[in-house]
């Protein structure tokens, strides 16, 4: 599937902002699911410092503010042809071991909630137990927005019944360390049909499974990642892929505004 993306962030500022500095993972790369045909990021009221690859393989660019700008605009563009594998990602690759993906996080770590949800899975086939454990968040855990922040950890998301994507993939990702699979945070776009204009970047999750390597996980909407999405960054939990973070000095007012446009351009070609 041919997809078009358009990303736009804008701070505004109720004043001058003395300093910031902030990681943007935008930059889609080409891989097993995904070849990357054209991608651009365009910054205006800041600029942007430097490039480099993390130690999770994401492509980050480092974007500095100071001065007078009232509002930065960051714009990540571009077209990717897709390619459904059913979930599969395929064999670890990189500089970090496998094994720290069993490490903890704090929205990460594994607690009485996350026992009790993992103690339902009956499946000796740990691809079986995974498919499993996504259709059990999807049930227990209701997509709400509103009702968690980046913050949330995964026995809190538990706790409420309600979360997000972000919610969702942080408690799959708990569950199967606390059976012994490494799992990882994937960020990134979904093409969802009929809604084109979306306020947020999507996430899901991958557990490394003997013989097929990294599978994606959606809980969300209790699937495996297909065409439909596109993977920008990974980590072991939001804080390692989220789109944009970083700091700010000064006591300036924030006001943030996301939009997000996935378009199917196979479709439109084809009707054309």
């Amino acid at each position: 599937m041919r997809l078009k993306i358009t990303h736009t962030t804008e701070y505004r500022y109720d004043e001058p902002v003395q300093y910031t500095l902030q990681r943007l993972r935008l930059t889609p790369l080409s891989g097993p699911s995904q070849d990357v045909i054209n991608w651009d990021i365009a910054v205006d009221g800041a600029v942007i410092e430097a490039g480099y690859n993390d130690h999770f393989g994401n492509h980050v660019h480092l974007v500095s503010t100071e001065g007078d700008s009232h509002t930065v605009r960051i714009v990540a563009s571009g077209t990717l042809e897709t390619l459904d594998r059913t979930g599969v990602y395929g064999p670890h690759t990189g500089y970090c071991p496998l094994w720290l993906f069993l490490r903890d996080t704090p929205q990460t770590k594994a607690g009485k909630l996350t026992r009790e949800l993992v103690r339902k899975l009956t499946d000796d086939n740990e691809l079986a137990r995974m498919h499993a454990l996504m259709g059990l968040l999807h049930e227990q855990v209701a997509f709400i927005p509103g009702t968690s922040t980046t913050e949330t950890t995964a026995e809190q998301a538990l706790e409420e019944k309600s979360g997000v994507c972000q919610d969702h993939a942080h408690i799959f990702i708990a569950a199967a360390r606390s059976l012994g699979i490494p799992a990882r945070y994937v960020s990134g776009y979904l093409m969802m049909d009929g809604n084109e204009q979306q306020t947020a970047t999507h996430a899901w999750a991958e557990a490394h499974l003997p013989g097929l390597g990294w599978v994606g996980f959606d809980p969300a909407n209790d699937m495996c990642p297909d065409d439909h999405y596109v993977r920008t960054a990974t980590g072991l939990s939001y804080a390692d892929a989220a789109p944009i973070s970083g700091m700010r000095i000064g006591i300036a007012g924030e006001d943030l505004t996301v939009s997000v446009v996935v378009e199917n351009q196979s479709q439109s070609q084809s009707q054309s």
